[in-house]
């Protein structure tokens, strides 16, 4: 009879240490997860902290306010806007519709950083994430 409990106590334990080993896999898989709707940095915040943000890939979203585009040197841009700032993006791809939501993935890069103040500060696209 102690046989029998000692292998069915064995077989809970390794069911929990399973289950938790995959609740830990997948929570430290979610962050990174582009179909989440967290993880996305406000624009304000990376406009009034542009001198951080260089360089650093983050995830932004909101919606195309306005695009153009320059043919002979092959440059296209959007602005993008939410609820804190409006931010310039360089895009490679296809222009997105104005008016359409939109995720991005991407640089901040700022022209000059003269005493931690910023000037000419865009962000270089470069994924466009599925939105929801």
């Amino acid at each position: 009879m102690a046989a029998i409990f000692q292998v069915r106590h064995d077989w809970k334990l390794g069911i929990r240490v399973t289950s938790t080993v995959v609740c830990l896999i997948a929570i430290g898989c979610l962050p990174g997860c582009d179909y989440l709707p967290f993880g996305y940095t406000k624009i304000g915040e990376i406009v009034a902290k542009a001198a951080q943000f260089e360089g650093r890939e983050v995830k932004i979203r909101g919606k195309v306010m306005d695009t153009s585009k320059i043919p002979l040197l092959n440059i296209k841009s959007y602005s993008l806007q939410d609820d804190t700032g409006t931010i310039i993006v360089i895009t490679p791809g296809p222009l997105p519709a104005m008016g359409q939501e939109i995720g991005i993935r991407g640089f901040a890069e700022n022209m000059l950083i003269v005493g931690g103040q910023s000037f000419g500060l865009t962000f270089k696209e470069t994924t466009r994430l599925p939105t929801l």
